[in-house]
């Protein structure tokens, strides 16, 4: 081997050398080394008083949700609540149109002539008619108030007069002028009733 390529290779391993030990010069500038910060930060005292905050804002973040999910619950109550309104305000108004028809109809029942053969059975025609009619808005939640004989109610019952009956407790429900109706548990219609009151 020559003394030139002798001298090459050493050069070569000077420079590597020389590389080598820059990169770790580098290096030991990049590392920061820890300060008094750093160490303050690692105290027992502080990393606990930092665990209480930030346990306190996720509980107030859980309480943000847990107000959040409720009123999203009581906009859902609300809605349904306001469809069940508009719904029932809709068959409370169909049901107290049909309530005329019902009412003509017992009055034709009333007045038929049951001795005489063509208008009882008009009468039979006329009263499947009415039960048809009864049966079907039974199934809407409509329901007959007939209270004849029972106490007199003021909620449900609409006094047309009072008269003296020593057969009868006073207050109580003598004759049904025109029935009443409910609907879901709601006053539609009063009925119309006589009341009966203590004699003199």
């Amino acid at each position: 081997m020559s003394d030139k390529s002798q001298s090459e290779q050493q050069q070569q391993q000077e420079t590597k050398v020389e590389s080598a030990e820059e990169q770790v010069l580098d290096a030991a500038e990049q590392v920061e080394v820890p300060d008094e910060d750093f160490e303050a930060e690692l105290d027992p005292e502080s990393l606990q008083q930092e665990v209480t905050a930030l346990r306190a804002e996720v509980q107030i973040e859980r309480e943000k949700a847990l107000r959040v999910a409720a009123e999203a619950e009581n906009v859902r109550r609300r809605a349904a609540q306001e469809v069940e309104k508009a719904r029932n305000f809709a068959l409370e108004k169909f049901a107290g149109e049909l309530l005329a028809v019902i009412d003509n109809l017992e009055r034709a029942l009333q007045t038929i002539d049951r001795e005489d053969s063509a208008q009882a059975n008009l009468a039979e025609g006329i009263e499947m008619t009415h039960k048809g009619f009864i049966q079907t808005i039974e199934k809407f939640g409509l329901e007959v108030v007939n209270p004849e004989g029972q106490p007199f109610n003021p909620q449900q019952h609409e006094a047309m007069g009072m008269q003296e009956n020593a057969d009868l407790p006073p207050n109580t429900v003598m004759h049904v002028m025109q029935k009443g109706y409910l609907l879901n548990g709601r006053l539609l219609r009063p009925a119309m009733v006589m009341v009966s009151r203590a004699a003199n």
